[in-house]
Parts: structure tokens; sequence; C-alpha cells
């Protein structure tokens, strides 16, 4: 008999579950009591292999010592600091910290508490950096189809995801979209970065004609789009981007809340590519989960822009309760210190051949239609059910967590992202696993 600690509760109609089929789940629930490592463990006490890193963000895995450690001890020292007018030395110690591993020019960094915050916050940073240099002009927004940058209004308008969309009115004015870079004609179960699409950079060349370039105030855009599917930017693509933003003034924002943190084999996906953004959004991994925290990242040259005036003047009317919380800071500074000693942000660099190899082992199966990888992500699209989309990928989604292993799955694609602990017999136990599902879904 299960204790109170791990029981099903007997009402699950309170909550209403965010992303849920809640119907389905609520029929026949599926209920985590546990994790350490690389497992989860449900309630009637089965081990679970996490194929997603929880939701891309168990990056260190899960009850790792020193994050637990530093919770405990900063929630009984210091539970709470207010945010604006205060400070607490942890949020300066984290901040430090994370610029010892950012690209060099990226050292400021505006505390968040999720990847949603951190873009908004990096939209309303774009917009009030250029007013704040004169060119005020500069209110357009340009994102990305098919691009996921959180749930909050901006990030929803810049984004490219439809059923993100399509519930919630007009959005934000004045922002535009890049095409998307899926070429499943040209570039199908390609390993890595995909040969064909560098020249889609060049839609933002139209797009700064149609609108005028000095209008344009920032581009934001997932390195790798991971949310709609693992997107892989092709060849030279990000490159592109960047130069066409430098010859026309525009800002270029990386949501890195999925690729930071050493998901692709380094700190970050501007450090895998080459392309250093204006500024990077980050959650998720920055404390692997445990608890919510956020930080957005800027060049010294946007933050300087902002002070000026007298010195007890705000400089930036922007900010949450919680921003660079205590607890939260410590959450982070052990996660960082978990990473360091495990040397974990580079690890993905070691393994990524391997989970290459086997992730495309499973390209030869009939619903297979594309395989995508970097670093540790990957991606299996299925072919769709005849009338029924997403149908098989999510009846993949059941039969794998009843035969032990968590993987992701939006649309009919399969997403994987393990936590970067994982093992090379872990990584064969999690895709024979998701090979057995295939052959036993319809």
């Amino acid at each position: 008999m299960p204790d109170n600690t791990t029981a099903i509760p007997n009402d699950l109609n309170a909550f209403w579950m965010p992303f849920t089929a809640n119907r389905q789940f609520k029929s026949n629930p599926r209920m985590l009591s546990k994790a350490k490592d690389m497992h989860y463990e449900t309630i009637d006490g089965r081990k679970i292999l996490d194929g997603t890193a929880g939701l891309w963000c168990v990056n260190a895995g899960h009850s790792r010592p020193k994050i637990v450690d530093a919770i405990q001890k900063q929630v009984a020292e210091l539970d709470y600091a207010p945010a604006f007018q205060m400070g607490h030395p942890k949020a300066f110690e984290l901040a430090n910290r994370l610029i010892d591993i950012t690209p060099k020019s990226l050292n400021k960094v505006f505390y968040t508490n999720s990847g949603s915050e951190s873009v908004e916050t990096a939209l309303k940073m774009a917009l009030a950096y250029h007013r704040a240099n004169g060119d005020g002009g500069r209110t357009r927004l340009i994102g990305r189809e098919r691009g996921y940058h959180g749930v909050n209004f901006g990030g929803i308008s810049v984004g490219g995801i439809v059923n993100n969309r399509k519930m919630f009115g007009t959005l934000l004015s004045g922002v535009d979209h890049l095409p998307h870079t899926h070429l499943p004609e040209k570039n199908a179960f390609s390993k890595g970065q995909p040969e064909h699409g560098a020249e889609l950079a060049d839609e933002l060349e139209r797009i700064a004609t149609l609108h005028d370039p000095s209008t344009i105030a920032a581009v934001i855009i997932e390195p790798v789009a991971g949310s709609t599917g693992v997107l892989i930017p092709p060849k030279g693509y990000l490159e592109r981007v960047r130069e066409i933003c430098d010859k026309h003034g525009f800002l270029l924002i990386f949501d890195e809340v999925i690729t930071g943190f050493g998901r692709l084999g380094s700190p970050f996906a501007a450090d895998y590519f080459g392309v250093t953004p204006d500024i990077i959004t980050t959650a998720k991994g920055l404390t692997s989960g445990v608890i919510p925290m956020g930080a957005v990242i800027v060049t010294e040259k946007i933050h300087d822009i902002f002070m000026n005036g007298p010195d007890n003047m705000i400089e930036f009317f922007h900010g949450y309760t919680y921003s660079g919380n205590p607890v939260a800071a410590a959450a982070g500074i052990g996660t960082l210190e978990t990473y360091s000693e495990e040397n974990l942000l580079v690890r993905g660099s070691k393994l990524a051949n391997f989970w290459e190899n086997k992730l495309h082992s499973l390209s030869d199966h009939p619903f297979v239609t594309d395989i995508r990888n970097i670093g540790l992500i990957g991606a299996i699209e299925l072919k769709p059910i005849d009338g029924m989309p997403t149908k098989r990928a999510f009846n993949a989604f059941l039969k794998a967590f009843e035969k032990g292993c968590l993987i992701r799955t939006t649309g009919d694609i399969i997403a994987l992202s393990p936590p970067l602990i994982i093992k090379e017999s872990q990584i064969d136990e999690l895709i024979d696993c998701i090979g057995k599902v295939l052959y036993e879904i319809e």
C-alpha cells in the first residue's frame, strides 16, 4: 500500500494540466513519484528511463547531491529577498559564474523565472535599447515559422507554431516571420547540420526591404528549433543571419532556453556554431529544472546604453518579484558546479557520434520518414496515420512509457534530449526501447 506521499490523489479534477490531453490523462494517469540520476519512478515502483531530460531541462540528471544540498542550505538561511532596490550575494555570484561560460562579449545578466519570461524580457530590452539609443523608430520584431519562444504574448507573436497562436486573437502588431528551415525533400536523414538551406536566411533581406530596415529592432530565432521537432540550421544559415543583422543594425537574439548549458556538447549553441548574438535567453538547464529560473544575457553595449540619467533613477522598468530568488540562485550555483566538476557542458560532444549512429539505426523502419540529430538532441519523424495527425507518435509515447522509457512527441515527431549524464548503455536501452515500440504500434 503506497504511503501518502506517493498515492494517487482521490480527485484529479481540480488541476487543469498544461499542454496535456486532460481527459485522456485523467482516465489513465501516468504519475511519477521519485527521480534519481537517469530515472523517474512511478507510484507503483516502476523505473522510467528519462529520454527527454524532463522537458528539455534536467541536464545534470535528477536529484543531484550538490544541487539538493545548495537548496536545502539556502532555504534555511535566506528564503526570499526583495528583487527591487535590494540584493543578496547569491544572485551576484551566479551572474559572475554565468558570464564565465557565456561568449566573451555577453557579460550582463538579467534574471527571470522561465524561458517565456526570458523571451518577453529580451524583446522589451531590444525595443527599449533602440529607443534609448535615439532610434525609436525600430519597433518591428522578426521571428520564424515553427519557432517556439514560450507562451506569453510576445513569445507567441514572434513564435510560429500555429496551435500556440490561433486561439489568442491578433497578438502583437509589427511582427513578421522568416521561413523555417525544414527541407525534407533535400535534407532527410541528415547527420548533424544539413547541407541545403542556407539561402533561406536571405529572406531576412526581403523582409527588411518590405518593411524598411530602419523599422526593425530585432530578430529572434532558436539556433536549433527544439519544440517544433528538432529543426537543425543548415550549414552557413546562422552566419548569414548574423551578417544581415549587422548590415542593417538589427539586434540578434538567440533563444537558447533548450540549447544552453551543454545540450549540443558546448556551453551554448553560440559556441557550437561560432555565431555570437547580441542577446541570449536561457532557463531550463540553468537550474537543471529543479527550481524555476531564467536569465537574459546581453552585451555590455546594450546594458550601458541604459546606464544614463540620474544615479537614483531606475534604468529599465521591468522585472519580476522572483528575479534572482535566493533559493533559485543557490540552485543555479549548485548546477553550474555540477556541470563543471563532471564536464557535463562538453560531455555531449563525446557522446554525439554514438548517439547519432544509434539514432539513425532506426532509419529503415517503414514508419520513419526522417531522423535528425545534433549534440544530444534527436528527432524521429513518423508517417502520420491518414486523417489522424499526431496519433501515431502519441501512441508511441504511451507504449514507450509502458515499456519504461520517457520520450516526448510534437506532432508526429518523437523528440529526444536525455540528461547529459546518460551512458552509452543507456542510449542503447533508450533507442532499443523506441525500436520495439515502432514495431508494436500501428
